[in-house]
């Protein structure tokens, strides 16, 4: 009854930059926080940004001062903004979603497929 779709992942050189978007659609009520994760071939998956309603952001150390998040309550969108990639950030990409259904009337976290990041010459 819920989705997340994301999208703008690709391939890009290392120092350019992508733009990721994430759209919940479905019977949701209201959603709390947003978030994106990535999982590299090997490692577990790792919280990379989150993002209140409110539009208070927390990042991993990796990350800072290069991503940027935000979002758009009205369209239930998040977006994660990243500048100066590099090919650690080579990961897939889940955005995350902790959000109320009209079914279920309590707070479940919900995930999209992932979308592919490639950083590399």
């Amino acid at each position: 009854q819920v989705q997340l779709v994301e999208s703008g992942g690709g391939l890009v050189q290392p120092g350019g930059s992508l733009r990721l978007s994430c759209t919940a659609s479905g019977i949701i009520f209201s959603i709390n926080r947003m978030g994106w994760y990535r999982q590299a071939p090997g490692k577990q998956r790792e919280a990379v940004a989150t993002i209140t309603s409110g539009g208070s952001a927390s990042y991993a150390d990796s990350v800072k001062g290069r991503f940027t998040i935000s979002r758009d309550n009205a369209k239930n969108t998040a977006y994660l903004v990243m500048n100066s990639l590099k090919p650690e950030d080579t990961a897939v990409y889940y955005c995350n979603a902790d959000l109320i259904t009209t079914m279920t009337w309590i707070f479940e976290e919900y995930w999209g497929q992932g979308t592919q990041v490639t950083v590399s010459s």
